[in-house]
């Protein structure tokens, strides 16, 4: 049974109901709740859209164009080797440089490349090759499939293949390598082997074409200018010769270090170098008079001036004499004689080194003078060629600034001549940078279509489209579809509700008493013995929003759950517009309501009975000119009154709110008042302003009857398969509407 709330409506003295209003609790649902509800309703609406895109996916793919791809590995390595050990015409940079990656990247995708692959494989001469990738050719560029020959025809079709074949190609670098794969896919497996090959070489051989480009580019420029150079050397030189002849200037070879000397480094002049030899020999000249000065001024008498080979030998012999004196005046007297010839003898020879020391004494002077003349010599001899140096000075200076520009231009000339060399070298080594890692190979199957990526891509594609038109369908729907939404959208209590049938006719499925509309009407009359002080209400109208929403099926389906308690219970069908009591009993129309309500004054031929005892119609009887006249008199209260005294419950059947007064005008003079709501159908607006009517109008709706609820569109389960199921044995089972 299907839980609700609601207040009990006060009475007055008379025991009459006037009030009943019903402030359900606010019930909250998660998000993840309400989308799950969404889903649960629209599953099939998102079933369709998964299987609808996936039959599309296996259609597309089954027609799709097999497709193969051809790919090759190269390798792209920094122009960092030399292998001629000489500098190339570009600088070495560093290993890892993303800015020379990406450019070699791009140029693997340049359309010059392109280009250049068409050309090599000639298919721009090739019909067959624009048709395989789905472009007509125009008329103008083959003549019965042969190539027009006119430059700007055939210019035109290589541009055109180059483009075909950039727009499959595919560049795609490895991380944290060189390595970058080239793939080209067509619908030829040989013909993506052929250009990823070519494209491959062509990369390879445009890539050492740049190089080389760059260095003859080099070599012409530098082979102009050193033809310059030769030309100013050959005049520098010529001026240089000239000038050194007019100006009478010789010079010589400067010394080198492996000579002995200080390296002085190109030429020197012939009178530099005599002044130079002149000098240095008056410095020798000077040191030797300063020797001789020294010694002759010590007088001659100093050891160094003694110190000849004859003094030498005068000194050793007296040296011997005195110490044979010595040793013999230790025996004997001076007047010894042996002692008087010793000492004779010590003065003779101290008279001869007396004569040796005026001897060397003039020697002395004699070479001193000679040093001093000599020095004198030389210092005027220094003298005169410093004058002469001084004038070739002033008039050398020009002499080397034409010694300058020619050494210039020779270094310049010898630089950019050994410069020629190294690039003619680097050059001529060809070496590549690029290199192919993994050739292409024929692919031996197609890479597209792939039947499971599609499908994947498909059933992603359906789920979102179906979850989509689910809450777009979910927008534009407004009817009430959750038994939820009554107390919190029309803040009414739920009474009940009622399963939709799918098949069968309501009166065979209500004389079943354990068929799921049998329990859903009981438990509906059940909650009604709640609503007031003396349980169900004595008179109690059943009205709905709309037509079609059941109402005089719940009619009547209550007045037979009353009257099977073994209460007297009339039905009377108040729908004077549109009687349908009568057609749901097969019973002729007849005599009823309107005929009472016209004037007629026995009201027992108009009640008519049915196949249950305790239950009676009163039919609507034929459609007045104006109903809501017949509503608006004294007799409709009377036979109220009337009826609610001769019968323990009366269920009126009222039209429509929308759109009518009649429902308004009935149901204010009634105890209770139901209102049937089609669940799926009924607008949720229209519902409430149909109660907003009845509220107005003075009438206090007992609660909704939510009816025709289907619970597989319902975000959880009302329990007819197995509340109202249970008691069933399993041999006993019946399908039922749950």
């Amino acid at each position: 049974m299907n839980s609700f709330t609601f207040t009990q409506g006060e009475r007055d003295q008379s025991g009459e109901l006037v009030t009943l209003d019903s402030v359900p609790p606010k019930t909250e649902r998660s998000v993840i709740s309400e989308y799950l509800s969404i889903a649960n309703r629209r599953r099939w609406l998102i079933i369709g859209s998964i299987v609808a895109f996936l039959v599309i996916g296996l259609i597309v793919t089954l027609f799709m164009t097999p497709l193969y791809t051809a790919t090759a590995t190269l390798e792209i390595q920094r122009e960092n080797g030399n292998f001629a050990e000489v500098r190339g015409a570009e600088r070495s940079g560093n290993a890892v440089d993303s800015e020379f990656y990406q450019t070699q990247y791009g140029l693997l995708e340049s359309r010059a490349l392109a280009e250049r692959v068409a050309r090599s494989l000639r298919v721009a001469d090739n019909p067959a090759f624009f048709e395989t990738f789905g472009v007509t050719p125009p008329e103008t560029w083959f003549d019965k499939n042969r190539p027009v020959q006119t430059a700007a025809i055939r210019d035109a079709r290589v541009k055109a293949a180059g483009g075909l074949l950039l727009d499959k190609i595919k560049v795609e670098p490895e991380r944290m390598s060189r390595l970058v794969k080239v793939s080209f896919t067509s619908p030829d497996p040989q013909l993506s082997k052929r250009v990823v090959d070519a494209w491959s070489e062509n990369f390879v051989q445009t890539t050492l074409e740049r190089r080389y480009s760059a260095t003859s580019y080099a070599r012409k420029f530098l082979e102009d200018r050193l033809q310059q150079l030769r030309v100013r050397i050959d005049q520098s030189e010529r001026a240089l010769v000239g000038y050194a002849s007019a100006q009478n200037i010789v010079n010589i070879p400067a010394p080198t270090a492996a000579a002995g000397t200080t390296e002085s480094g190109g030429e020197r002049s012939l009178v530099a170098d005599d002044l130079t030899n002149l000098n240095r020999e008056l410095s020798q000249a000077t040191a030797d008079r300063v020797q001789a000065e020294s010694q002759l001024r010590a007088g001659g008498g100093g050891k160094d001036t003694l110190d000849t080979a004859a003094s030498s030998t005068l000194r050793a012999r007296r040296a011997e004499l005195a110490s044979d004196y010595a040793r013999m005046l230790k025996q004997f007297d001076p007047q010894y004689p042996p002692a008087q010839a010793l000492a004779a003898q010590i003065a003779s020879i101290d008279t001869a080194l007396r004569g040796e020391g005026g001897r060397v004494s003039n020697n002395l002077d004699r070479a001193y003078k000679a040093s001093l003349g000599r020095e004198e010599a030389l210092a005027a001899r220094v003298k005169a060629l410093t004058g002469r140096v001084l004038d070739f000075r002033r008039r050398s200076i020009q002499y080397n600034i034409l010694q300058r520009e020619a050494d210039t231009n020779r270094q310049l000339y010898d630089a950019l001549l050994q410069r020629y060399k190294e690039i003619g070298v680097a050059g001529g080594v060809g070496v590549n940078n690029i290199s192919v890692v993994d050739g292409a190979e024929v692919p031996s199957r197609p890479s597209s279509p792939r039947l499971l990526l599609n499908m994947a891509i498909a059933l992603l594609a359906g789920v979102l489209a179906g979850v989509g038109l689910a809450l777009l369908r979910e927008q534009i729907d407004e009817g009430i579809t959750d038994p939820i939404d009554i107390e919190r959208m029309l803040r009414l209590p739920l009474i009940g509700v009622t399963p939709k049938l799918t098949d069968g006719n309501p009166l065979t499925v209500l004389s079943d008493p354990k068929a799921a509309l049998t329990e859903a009407y009981a438990s509906i009359t059940a909650s009604l013995g709640f609503a007031t002080s003396h349980g169900v209400p004595k008179t109690l109208a059943i009205t709905s929003a709309r037509p079609a929403e059941g109402k005089s099926s719940t009619s009547y389906a209550l007045a037979r759950a009353l009257a099977r308690t073994n209460r007297r219970v009339l039905l009377v069908d108040a729908d004077m517009r549109s009687p349908s009591v009568n057609y749901l009993l097969d019973m002729p129309l007849g005599e009823g309501l309107s005929n009472y309500l016209a004037g007629a004054d026995d009201l027992a031929p108009l009640i008519r009975s049915t196949d249950s005892e305790h239950l009676s119609i009163l039919t609507a009887g034929p459609q007045p000119p104006s109903t809501p006249e017949l509503l608006s008199g004294d007799r409709f209260e009377q036979l109220v009154a009337r009826l609610g005294r001769e019968y323990d419950h009366v269920i009126f059947d009222l039209p429509p709110v929308m759109g009518l007064a009649d429902a308004p005008l009935i149901a204010s003079r009634i105890e209770a008042t139901l209102v049937v709501i089609a669940a799926h159908r009924t607008h949720k607006n229209v519902a409430r302003l149909a109660i907003a009517r009845l509220q107005s109008a003075h009438v206090r709706p007992l609660g909704v009857v939510l009816s025709m609820f289907d619970t597989k569109q319902a975000s959880y389960g009302y329990g007819y398969g197995y509340g109202y199921g249970y008691g069933y044995g399993y041999g006993n089972q019946q399908d039922v509407e749950t």
